[in-house]
Formats: structure tokens, C-alpha cells, sequence
């Protein structure tokens, strides 16, 4: 891999990693903690929507984000030829 390619690399990479964090800054901060009492007059399975968020919401997005980022990840290695 040339040293072009490896900053390329390097900056998708981190593209990704910007998006994904900023979701789950989203997800557990904004609604788990600025937003609560706004979703908090909506429910989901008998569970105020800002309960929920805070306690379980931001985890399963967090294990969803953990597969999204493999897949771009794996993507991302085929399109630089770094794959196994």
C-alpha cells in the first residue's frame, strides 16, 4: 500500500468512526439524558420511550453500531486490498 493509500485508508476510517460515534452520542446522551422528559410521554412495551433509551435503547444501539462498523470496516479493506 502506497503512503496515499494509506492516509485514504486511515481518513475513511475515521469518517466512520466520526458517524458512528456522533449516533451513539445521539442515542445515550441527547435522548437518554437532554430529551428524556420530552420521550418520555411516549411509550414503548409499557416503558416510558426516555426510560427506555437511557437503559437499554443506547446499548443495543451501541451492539448494532459494533456490527455496522464491522461490515464498513470489511468493506472498506476490500476496497484497499488489506483484507484477509
Amino acid at each position: 500500500m502506497s503512503k496515499k493509500d494509506m492516509k485514504a485508508y486511515w481518513k475513511e476510517n475515521l469518517g466512520y468512526l466520526a458517524i458512528l460515534l456522533s449516533i451513539w452520542f445521539l442515542v445515550s446522551y441527547v435522548f437518554g439524558i437532554l430529551l428524556v422528559d420530552q420521550l418520555n410521554t411516549i411509550k414503548l412495551g409499557g416503558f416510558k420511550l426516555g426510560f427506555w433509551f437511557a437503559q437499554q435503547g443506547s446499548m443495543y444501539v451501541f451492539v448494532i453500531l459494533i456490527f455496522v462498523y464491522v461490515k464498513l470496516m470489511n468493506k472498506l479493506d476490500k476496497k484497499y486490498g488489506v483484507d484477509e
